[in-house]
């Protein structure tokens, strides 16, 4: 009798741990739902504990319920930059790291490969080396990386507080849960792939704290277009 009891108990405590991990994985998809529609965020805490721990198994979670399992890097990109915003805005620029993707670079790149990255000969044919000139401009550490392995490379070698990067949702998630120690911001490309790919310049401008007086109107796309990207922005 004593090992029926404990086996009934173990049941009942083990369906009991299962409803709570559904409950939660349930209410933070509601919770993300809410923040991305409506630009609410509740309780953050919550939020990242969830996404951190239960990732894999969240995304697995949405996806039975039908919903794309985007939205869980979507959201905790979201999350994250809410959270970091005002402690990254006070770091100097001087402490801060600008980390761009090497897919963002044209079809007729010329930059070589190095050991911390891409090393832009500022042809200005596309958005990275604008993006790049304005960083340096403000005294941010630039690196244009093809993947995941440099930025560690780059997390070891380097001293800084913050970081602004750039990616699709799910590598910019990761990165930003490895990267949980310091105050980040992310943008999100608005195409990925390995190739022409594009990002919203003027969001980037913004998280790096560039004031934009005024709209322009420039194509973003990494097409053979012969016209100076210097030429197009403020």
């Amino acid at each position: 009798m004593l090992i029926y009891d404990f086996y009934q108990i173990f049941g009942q405590v083990v369906i009991i741990i299962v409803i709570s991990i559904l409950s939660l994985l349930s209410i933070t998809l509601i919770l993300g739902g809410i923040l991305i529609r409506e630009n609410k965020l509740i309780f953050p805490k919550v939020l990242l504990f969830t996404l951190d721990v239960f990732y894999s198994f969240l995304k697995k979670f949405s996806e039975n319920l039908g919903v794309d399992g985007k939205i869980v890097d979507q959201i905790g990109v979201e999350v994250r930059n809410k959270v970091n915003e005002k402690h990254f805005k006070k770091i100097t620029t001087n402490d801060k790291i600008l980390v761009l993707p090497h897919c963002l670079r044209h079809s007729d790149c010329e930059a070589n490969l190095e050991t911390a990255g891409l090393v832009c000969k500022n042809c200005n044919r596309c958005v990275i080396g604008v993006l790049k000139d304005k960083g340096e401009d403000l005294g941010y550490q630039v690196f244009i990386i093809p993947g995941s392995t440099f930025l560690k490379k780059i997390i070891e070698e380097n001293d800084f507080k913050a970081v602004l990067g750039v990616a699709c949702y799910q590598d910019l998630n990761l990165a930003m849960m490895k990267l949980n120690k310091f105050s980040c911001q992310g943008v999100p490309l608005l195409r990925d792939g390995c190739v022409n790919t594009k990002v919203d310049y003027k969001a980037v401008l913004e998280k790096m704290g560039v004031k934009l007086e005024k709209k322009v109107e420039v194509n973003r796309d990494n097409s053979c277009n012969k016209k100076s990207y210097s030429d197009k922005l403020p």
